[in-house]
């Protein structure tokens, strides 16, 4: 609409004779018009530099969050503490469910993408793996996976799936055990890979960190 209303007042100002005082105020509307678009498409773009970490049966992954209310509210409570919920698939596109408490909305009608993490009706979390268009707000998106990749770590079809949203990779899982008690075939590194014969360091088994 802005755009429209910038145009208009261009072609105007090439087509009418007028005074100079005239002249100057649509000038300077023009100039304010154009100014507040792009200051608005800016403060759109706006990301936070914290990112989240997402825990699924042992594999974590980053996501990028965007700057918002919802979400500087959901980094306080992660500052304290991990948070463990519980989510369900859906539609076919989504794992979703509450997050026991509620967030700052600002909802807008949004066309969610693979990867994209929403808040819906202020308590529930939506992490997509499919497409959907609904009134969310984002929260941010999860970083580098695939649509086949997100819907693996996401657990696309499944119900009950333990989610743990911390701001540390290593928090998602809290008990250490030693290895020797494990009886799985493979050990993951915190980055999410295989851990290979003779790594040392912390290493995730069946859903537990142990020390290698």
């Amino acid at each position: 609409m802005q755009k429209e209303i910038v145009v208009f007042l261009q072609h105007t100002l090439m087509g009418m004779t007028m005074n100079i005082f005239i002249r100057n105020f649509l000038l300077l509307a023009v100039f304010m018009l154009c100014g507040c678009s792009s200051e608005e498409d800016e403060v759109m773009a706006q990301t936070m530099t914290q990112k989240l970490y997402i825990t699924i049966g042992g594999m974590t992954k980053t996501a990028t969050m965007v700057d918002n209310a919802a979400t500087r509210e959901l980094a306080t409570r992660l500052q304290q503490a991990p948070v463990t919920v519980m989510l369900n698939s859906s539609g076919g596109f989504e794992i979703w469910g509450s997050l026991g408490f509620s967030l700052t909305t600002s909802n807008q009608q949004v066309n969610a993408q693979p990867g994209d993490i929403v808040l819906y009706n202020g308590s529930n979390i939506c992490m997509f793996y499919g497409s959907n268009s609904w009134s969310y707000t984002r929260l941010g998106h999860i970083d580098g996976l695939s649509e086949s990749e997100l819907r693996t770590f996401l657990h696309a079809g499944e119900s009950n799936i333990s989610v743990t949203l911390s701001l540390d990779n290593a928090t998602g899982i809290n008990k250490i055990v030693n290895s020797k008690s494990s009886n799985s075939k493979y050990s993951y590194t915190l980055q999410g890979t295989i851990a290979q014969a003779g790594y040392k360091g912390i290493v995730i088994q069946n859903g537990k960190k142990t020390i290698k």
